[in-house]
């Protein structure tokens, strides 16, 4: 009977010894990773924000590929979230748990181990930079109890180990996707109509003709104008505008005024940069690009094409124009950006009001 009581005594020795071990064990740790991304906060807020979207880049879904996801009612916002089965990975869920829109998200993942429930907190952080640039930090941090300490220790990784993988690979995918989102376009040819024309407010200067000087160039324009008008309590009437006043093919150079619409005539000061101007009304090709302004070259393109393809002729000496629908600063995904190009052309058949054409690229690869 004594050895049993030896062996019994030197077993709850272990226990002990095991114990305290265990307690003594730094159950902090902190893991973060961080990407910088060619999107505006506010897309990859988006992004993140909605647990549909985890479907496509979230790194475990890859991994276990047969794993069984319940949605909760909500998948946006705070309480939103979602729980999962897993085939090779541990059951679990992740609830959002505090929102700040476009700058941080906050959840809380349980995973299910066989000794406990292993609680941690998942943050994101959406910093600003420059050129319109994020910085993404993707972290997650908890403190673990008796039992997580315990069920590490029959682990061959650490949480480091295990977690910094994960992080890497979802940053990249984010990246990847969101990337791809905002190359999306579609370039449509409406067809022939007439543009009803009228008075607009304009400055003019000259620049080489290529999508990224005459982007700077009205970016520095069409500010300026608005300024004028809102300080001179001028109407604004329509969407802003750039007039194609003359185009040198040879010296790759053209002549434009920016400019915005409104409803009656306005007489300047004689030193003023900002003049009054009037379109007439005229019958035009109309072609629509959805997309980034940096595909508005292929969309005169398509539209040459379509007036060539179907003997169009183009009204001498006229003034081509586009004008540009939505308002960046409200659309922050560039594939959401809406420009209509109107090319004046002489007086066609009704068969031509009715004939369209369509480009697309959706560029969605995943």
């Amino acid at each position: 009977m004594k050895i049993f009581k030896y062996i019994f005594l030197l077993f709850l020795i272990a226990i002990i010894g095991g114990s305290i071990y265990i307690a003594t064990l730094d159950g902090d740790y902190q893991i973060e990773e961080s990407k910088i991304i060619d999107a505006p906060p506010s897309l990859l807020f988006k992004e993140v924000n909605n647990y549909k979207n985890w479907e496509v880049w979230g790194p475990w879904r890859k991994e276990d590929p047969n794993m069984v996801v319940t949605y909760n009612q909500k998948t946006t916002g705070v309480d939103a979230g979602y729980s999962w089965q897993g085939d090779t990975a541990e059951d679990g869920n992740i609830i959002t748990t505090d929102v700040i829109p476009n700058k941080e998200i906050h959840q809380e993942v349980t995973i299910k181990n066989p000794l406990s429930e292993s609680k941690s907190n998942i943050y994101w952080n959406f910093e600003p930079i420059e050129n319109g640039r994020t910085k993404l930090v993707w972290g997650v941090k908890a403190n673990k109890s008796f039992w997580d300490k315990a069920y590490s220790l029959t682990q061959k990784e650490t949480p480091t180990e295990i977690w910094k993988p994960y992080l890497n690979k979802g940053l990249t995918s984010i990246d990847t996707i969101v990337t791809n989102k905002m190359k999306a376009y579609d370039i449509n040819v409406d067809g022939i109509t007439q543009h009803s024309g009228g008075f607009y407010m304009y400055t003019t200067t000259a620049s080489k003709n290529n999508s990224k000087m005459l982007s700077a160039k009205m970016g520095e324009m069409l500010p300026s104008v608005l300024q004028f008008m809102e300080s001179n309590n001028i109407t604004v009437s329509g969407a802003p505008m750039t007039v194609y006043k003359e185009v040198d093919e040879q010296n790759n150079t053209v002549i434009i005024s920016s400019g915005i619409p409104t409803n009656s005539k306005v007489v300047t000061p004689l030193d003023s940069n900002i003049l009054c101007g009037f379109m007439n009304s005229q019958q035009v090709l109309k072609t629509t690009l959805k997309g980034n302004y940096n595909n508005l070259a292929q969309t005169w393109m398509v539209a040459e094409d379509y007036i060539k393809n179907h003997n169009i002729e183009k009204t001498p000496n006229a003034e081509p124009f586009e004008i540009y629908i939505t308002d960046p600063a409200k659309y922050p995904n560039p594939a959401d950006w809406v420009t209509e190009l109107y090319i004046p052309v002489q007086q066609q058949n009704e068969a031509s009001f009715t004939d369209k054409i369509t480009r697309q690229n959706s560029n969605l690869e995943q």
